[in-house]
């Protein structure tokens, strides 16, 4: 039996993870390890990590990576010039927008500032309908002239986005053969080639934003390429996308605005995956950073992917639209280095603003002053000071204390209640952002177990599921670095969305079977022509549907062929989800506004094997003992246990916390915990 490494990495603000697992004929050798991450050159970082692990790129037979390349791109505004083409007479889409402004009341709200000014915004004649058929020919005459003033303003990327290219490409297709033409070098990306969804104003913000961040993502993805082929890598890496799957590096590098959200993806993707390892297909996943937590509700082991987001979205802001698939989730700025505050009425809040890595909670001594959750945590005894961040670093008590006094004099409480106070808060805070996805929606938490990791997300993770009285919490191996591990796990994956109206009525089973069909024919033909074996291509379908006239869809899985007779079934099935969603449901004929279709392939994916379970005995992984505070069930004596010696089979009971390097569990008082055969923590919570 031969031996094959598989690795992962995950280029996060503060740190890049990597997972490298070895199958072989002695099972599976799991490595994990974290480096700073190292801007603006964060393929150094990559390479950083991968030494510091002992992964030699010539050793390694597949490898994925994900990275927030493209969000930073955005939110820090480090991408390129970008001038704008599109139909004649809608010059200013990007600048009306839309009519959500956020702050209702603020009589000097203003907009968003497009991401293109007005100046680099031109026009070309020509119109289709909405059902993409020519009413004005496109008439290319004035283009040159365009292409001219773009370069003479130092414009550095082309978008083109042509009114109602959703139902018929064909002069959008004509305007970026001849701006190829007329200026070779120029990066361009046209509307169609990233969404076949109408929303003008959306389509075109995101044919502008991805755009905005091509050459900053090809450049960084080229020069990654670059030196770990240098290094002996044989096989370009493959790229974490925002729907769970990943795609070849030159894809990517075309159409890059698919990766942004790439991180959280791979970890609710990873979620997924585990829960149907461990028989648990229906999964509220949490993953809580230094910075926020992100949370996302898996059904039938299938995560929900949406085209609905949006990017520095507020109570302030309406942010801006990215109409590509991306992993439904809800953020909020709650995280280990979250800060607590106290408002002018004496109101003590959590987040949403981070200490960050730098200073970083008070407790780090890099010259924080605020108190963090990361610094109540501390005080409570749920961290361990003499081994915080694995005991890479001495924890600054001193300074962590001084923090929580001033916020507990504010409140006029002592330092006890008010880190108290400060972990309620948080919790309270993500239980709220787990509400949005679950019960928000018509779902029981009752059914669902959680599942949740990142750096903090074991910490609280209790504490959340006793509050939704969920089935169990479990925290996978390695759950600091597991979205890195749930890139290993993801197949090769796009998502493909096309507008057509259909009425669910005799007939329409033929007009919507061809949609499928095209769009099935057409991944196909991708897929082959990147050497992709046709016989590994699997179809989920899904299609958009509304009752008639409504403004918004909801999304219904189909059952394989669309036939005249399926049609009954399909808009009962629409009935049942629309219901669970908005508790109720209308007499009112149901229409398709769209189809979903997802195609897959394996292209390296990792199959886990369990283990033997052993003895339930788990004092052989007893470090000692310390009081803890669990803020509402009080001070315990709580059993510590080393994480790196569990092993599947073993089991104990709560007061108890779990340390390893990555992460800390807090075992409440009467929770029953067992080690799995996949080395997971499962925690059956007291009933109440």
């Amino acid at each position: 039996m031969t031996t094959t490494k598989r690795v992962a990495t995950d280029v996060g603000g503060t740190f890049t993870d990597l997972v490298a697992i070895e199958s072989g004929p002695d099972g599976l050798k799991i490595t994990t390890a974290k480096s700073d991450t190292t801007p603006p050159d964060f393929e150094t970082g990559v390479l950083n990590v991968m030494e510091k692990g002992g992964i030699a790129p010539a050793d390694v037979d597949f490898m994925v990576h994900g990275t927030t390349v493209v969000i930073n791109a955005l939110t820090e505004r480090k991408g390129v010039t970008v001038g704008l083409i599109t139909t004649e007479g809608f010059r200013d889409t990007l600048e009306i927008a839309r009519g959500n402004r956020p702050d209702f009341f603020n009589l000097h709200y203003k907009k968003p500032e497009p991401f293109v000014p007005r100046y680099l915004r031109a026009e070309v004649p020509g119109r289709m309908t909405y059902l993409g058929v020519e009413r004005i020919p496109l008439d290319l005459s004035g283009l040159k002239d365009i292409v001219d003033n773009f370069r003479a303003e130092g414009v550095q990327a082309i978008a083109i986005s042509l009114l109602h290219s959703y139902a018929n490409t064909a002069h959008e297709e004509a305007v970026l053969a001849e701006v190829q033409r007329l200026w070779p070098e120029v990066s361009t990306v046209a509307s169609h080639q990233i969404t076949r969804e109408w929303r003008e104003y959306e389509r075109s913000n995101t044919a502008v934003l991805s755009t905005y961040v091509q050459p900053v993502a090809a450049r960084y993805l080229g020069n990654l390429n670059d030196r770990l082929i240098q290094q002996g890598l044989r096989q370009s890496p493959y790229i974490m996308q925002s729907n769970c799957g990943v795609d070849s590096l030159a894809a990517t590098s075309a159409v890059p605005i698919t990766m942004v959200e790439s991180g959280p993806a791979s970890g609710f993707w990873g979620a997924a995956e585990l829960g149907k390892l461990i028989d648990e297909p229906d999964i509220l996943a949490l993953d809580i950073g230094g910075t926020t937590a992100k949370c996302s509700l898996i059904e039938n082991g299938e995560v929900r992917i949406m085209t609905d987001y949006w990017i520095e979205r507020s109570r302030k802001s309406a942010g801006y639209p990215i109409m590509v698939p991306v992993v439904d989730l809800v953020e909020i700025g709650n995280g280990g280095g979250s800060i607590a505050w106290v408002d002018d009425f004496d109101k003590l809040h959590v987040g949403p603003k981070s200490a960050g890595a730098l200073p970083g909670p008070a407790a780090y001594g890099k010259g924080g002053t605020s108190a963090t959750t990361t610094d109540a945590n501390l005080w409570l005894g749920r961290i361990n000071k003499d081994y915080f961040c694995g005991g890479a670093i001495d924890a600054d008590m001193a300074s962590a204390i001084s923090a929580l006094k001033d916020v507990g004099d504010r409140l006029g409480v002592s330092i006890d209640e008010a880190a108290q106070g400060i972990v309620r808060i948080a919790n309270n805070n993500m239980v709220n952002a787990l509400k949005l996805v679950s019960l928000n929606r018509g779902h029981d938490t009752r059914d669902f177990t959680l599942l949740a990791f990142g750096g903090g997300g074991a910490m609280h993770a209790v504490a959340l599921g006793q509050e939704l009285q969920v089935k169990k919490v479990v925290i996978p191996a390695a759950a600091s670095v597991f979205s890195a591990w749930g890139m290993m796990m993801s197949d090769l994956r796009r998502d493909y969305f096309v507008t057509q109206l259909a009425d669910l009525s005799e007939g329409a089973a033929v007009g919507i079977e061809k949609v499928f069909a095209d769009a099935e024919n057409q991944a196909r033909t991708t897929f082959v022509s990147e050497g992709v074996d046709p016989d590994k291509l699997t179809f989920l379908r899904y299609g958009k549907f509304r009752y008639q006239n409504q403004e918004h869809t909801t999304e219904v899985l189909l059952d394989g062929k669309v036939t005249d007779d399926a049609l009954t079934t399909i808009a009962e099935n629409f009935h049942v989800a629309y219901e669970r969603e908005y508790t109720y449901r209308l007499e009112a004929p149901v229409e398709m506004v769209g189809i979903h279709l997802v195609a897959r392939a394996e292209v390296g994916k990792l199959e886990m094997i369990p283990a033997s379970l052993g003895d339930a005995d788990a004092s052989s992984a007893i470090k000692g003992e310390r009081e803890v505070d669990y803020a509402l069930e009080g001070k315990h004596m709580a059993t510590i246990y080393n994480g790196e010696k569990l092993v599947p089979g073993m089991a104990f009971s709560g007061p108890a916390v779990i340390e390893d390097s990555g992460s800390t569990v807090v075992i409440h008082p009467s929770n029953a915990v067992s080690i799995d055969a996949y080395s997971n923590i499962h925690i059956m919570l007291e009933a109440k």
